[in-house]
């Protein structure tokens, strides 16, 4: 878990970075990289690419929308105007990979991923903002916002990774894979 914890955060940081120095396809290579090895250290890695690949749906809909709104502007990494860069959904993907990892725990306690969603999220936007990869046009309604879709998006992650869970079942997982 640790090391999954500490995988997130390091490609975190190099998307928001990698963004805001007017390089965004560098952070979305680190976050690719870690995806990929989450996945080759799965004990089932189709479902947790499933996982992935919903997640990166689901933050590629949530983003764009917020950019077409025009409550969240993007300078760097946006393919098709009003769409979500390309580098925050490898941040989809990166989040992802901790729902049956690190955030795991979180998925019998859904009041806390209600909350956690609500907190964190909006965060991790301002946070993004702060070091230059996003700016906010209207900064409250845009935390708001984030706020109500993380507090409803988080759940709904974990739930998903409840049933794509590549790392937890009634099947044998190998020992290397278990404590990885």
């Amino acid at each position: 878990m640790l090391v999954n914890f500490v995988a997130f955060q390091i490609g975190w940081f190099a998307c928001v970075l990698g963004a805001a120095h007017g390089l965004p396809w560098a952070g979305t290579g680190v976050a690719l990289a870690i995806v990929a090895w989450h996945l080759a250290h799965a004990a089932r890695p189709r479902a947790e690419l499933a996982l992935v690949l919903i997640a990166a749906g689901i933050g590629a809909l949530w983003d764009s929308g917020l950019s077409a709104l025009g409550w969240i502007r993007y300078p760097n990494g946006v393919l098709i105007e009003g769409a979500a860069p390309y580098w925050i959904v490898a941040m989809w993907m990166l989040f992802a990979t901790t729902l049956n990892a690190s955030l795991g725990w979180l998925k019998s306690r859904m009041a806390l991923a209600v909350l956690f969603g609500a907190l964190g999220g909006p965060l991790a936007y301002l946070g993004g903002a702060k070091l230059g990869a996003l700016t906010f046009a209207a900064q409250d309604a845009a935390l708001v916002a984030l706020s109500l879709g993380w507090a409803v998006l988080t759940p709904l992650l974990l739930q998903l990774a409840r049933r794509f869970d590549g790392f937890t079942s009634a099947h044998p997982v190998r020992p290397e894979v278990a404590h990885a």
